[in-house]
């Protein structure tokens, strides 16, 4: 693969994915349905819409772009959620998960919240340790969006529009965001995410939501089997900043090439393992950046019979094993959420791009326009 400062200022004319084994479409679309879902300190009041199509039924925020929920049916056409959330705003307010939420100005970590563009130095908002994550303290996950509903031929979805302001979080130039959240009449829920800028930035969106396709708040994901088509993953330091080597997974716990689960070598003592807690990693896609998505990663519960496909045209996929889930956070269903209880696989450009020669480069320049794509399609 060519790992050179390749662009994300790539078209992504994507076309969506068929569930595996959904057959013809099960649902018509229909027009989203709006309604309160609470009101912020400051007075803004917070919507929660409602869509279904082709047996696919998702409740996404204006509040964060958070995906609240996502149901799917299993192998007898149960639905359940798979999507680990609260059931109240107050709770999204005050956490320090991210369950759910689109993420930006730019997904994962930036070293010590320091890089350098076109020669002037920047400093960004720093709130994990040393580090900046997702975006600052008040990253685009605590921002309220305006939300439009559509209907397109048989699809429905939502347009989410956010402007991030010069020097908010520290990141330079007026960002102007519009994320659109599609669900087809396959059932497959497609994001694109698009992006422009009046100064030159760098620019790195993601969704956050956490995966349990056995239902939220019944238990581990580690006996969930996946696949990721990777050959080579970033290692971190201690901060989980990548440190530079794109090393090979053949022999390591992070060989996903076949299907295994989760859990398998989850404990095997591998320092990277040791030093995250379990999976924390970016994987280097064999793919690379692409014109439009192609498939990169299956998830699969064998006991529910549910699976989750993505395709992406980003490089990297970061996979996060619920890690720091501690038990005291208590989700919709009214469980509690304990580690390894939802995993996520958060598409993306590599994290401390902006700090890193040899990572694909995440900057975007006035005149251009950021666009990408990443499809999850659901099926049994």
């Amino acid at each position: 693969m060519d790992m050179s400062r390749r662009t994300v200022i790539a078209g992504a004319a994507a076309v969506g994915i068929a569930a595996a084994g959904a057959g013809p479409a099960r649902a018509s679309s229909r027009q989203p349905v709006k309604e309160p879902f609470g009101t912020l300190a400051d007075g803004t009041k917070v919507h929660r819409w409602s869509l279904e199509n082709g047996g696919t039924r998702l409740r996404v925020l204006s509040y964060g772009g958070i995906v609240q929920s996502l149901e799917i049916p299993d192998r007898h056409g149960r639905h359940a959620n798979v999507s680990l959330g609260y059931d109240n705003l107050a709770a999204y307010v005050a956490g320090t998960t991210f369950f759910g939420a689109t993420i930006g100005r730019y997904g994962n970590r930036i070293a010590k919240g320091r890089f350098t563009l076109d020669g002037k130095a920047y400093q960004l908002s720093v709130n994990d340790g040393e580090n900046s994550l997702h975006g600052g303290a008040r990253g685009f996950n605590t921002r309220v969006w305006d939300v439009e509903g559509f209907t397109s031929g048989s699809d429905v979805g939502l347009h989410l529009y956010y402007t991030s302001v010069d020097g908010e979080m520290g990141y330079p130039g007026t960002l102007r965001t519009k994320v659109t959240y599609t669900l087809t009449r396959h059932g497959d829920w497609r994001i694109d995410y698009e992006a422009r800028t009046d100064r030159p930035t760098v620019v790195n969106l993601t969704n956050h939501t956490y995966y349990n396709l056995a239902g939220e708040g019944s238990g581990g994901i580690y006996d969930h089997e996946l696949t990721l088509r990777a050959a080579r993953y970033t290692p971190t330091d201690a901060g989980l900043i990548p440190t530079g080597e794109l090393a090979r997974v053949a022999g390591t716990p992070f060989d996903f090439r076949r299907a295994k689960t989760v859990g398998r070598d989850i404990r095997a003592g591998h320092p990277q393992l040791v030093t995250a807690k379990g999976f924390d990693h970016n994987f280097v896609l064999d793919k690379g950046v692409t014109t439009r998505p192609e498939h990169i990663a299956t998830l699969r519960d064998p006991a529910s019979g549910r699976t989750l496909k993505i395709a992406t045209d980003q490089p990297g996929v970061q996979f996060y094993s619920g890690n720091f889930l501690d038990g005291t956070l208590v989700g919709t269903s009214g469980r509690t959420y304990r580690q390894g209880d939802g995993l996520c696989l958060e598409t993306q450009h590599f994290p401390d791009s902006p700090n890193q020669p040899s990572f694909p480069s995440t900057v975007l320049r006035p005149g251009q326009t950021y666009r990408t794509t990443t499809i999850h399609s659901f099926g049994v």
